[in-house]
């Protein structure tokens, strides 16, 4: 089978279920976004190496993010029905790995950093921030058709997964973080007002 269809040669692609929409439609590019999100985990896998601890939870972000794609490629008034899991345990599973790193690290993470400190967490803030924009794409899907509720929840929080992989990176390679400005929450809770009475 070849790989080229020559369908697409006036702008238009297919969607779950045989639907065809332009190229730039926003289902497209909400998957599409996410898409490319995945290939840089796969840039950031290859520069890991095979053995590097963060390998299997890469993988099955990589696997889930597929799953995810073909159900966001399917209009929900489609009849065909997409026999791929949707990973309900997504978020779940970011948050426990998030609350690991945090906890192995040597300081909190209080600070709106700079991208970069090296090359692995360069690659994982570049990976947050494509996620971020796949994000804002599935909002505007998610005002023109339904989106599962878990997918949704899984893609907010992998922003922050990343977030916290390139702090985790920066913490273990003993690279000092560039700060910018303290977390907003942390500016304002600092600016609280102490009402406790001497007694």
């Amino acid at each position: 089978m070849k790989i080229y269809t020559k369908k697409g040669d006036k702008g238009t692609t297919g969607l779950f279920g045989g639907k065809r929409v332009s190229k730039d439609d926003t289902r497209v590019e909400c998957f599409g976004t996410l898409d490319e999100a995945n290939s840089t985990i796969g840039l950031l896998r290859a520069k890991l190496g095979n053995e590097h601890e963060w390998q299997s939870n890469l993988h099955r972000i990589q696997k889930d993010l597929m799953d995810m794609m073909s159900h966001l490629a399917r209009p929900s008034d489609t009849k065909k029905i997409n026999t791929n899991p949707i990973p309900v345990d997504g978020a779940a599973f970011c948050e426990a790995w998030i609350d690991e790193l945090e906890n192995a690290m040597t300081s909190p993470s209080d600070y709106f950093l700079l991208p970069g400190g090296n090359e692995v967490s360069a690659l994982c803030h570049v990976v947050r921030t494509q996620i971020r924009r796949g994000e804002r794409r599935l909002v505007t899907l998610m005002k023109e058709d339904e989106v599962h509720e878990a997918i949704a929840a899984y893609v907010n929080r992998l922003s922050d997964l990343f977030f916290t992989l390139a702090r985790a990176e920066m913490d273990k390679a003993g690279v000092a973080e560039e700060k910018w400005k303290l977390f907003l929450y942390k500016r304002f809770k600092d600016k609280e007002p102490d009402n406790k009475q001497e007694s």
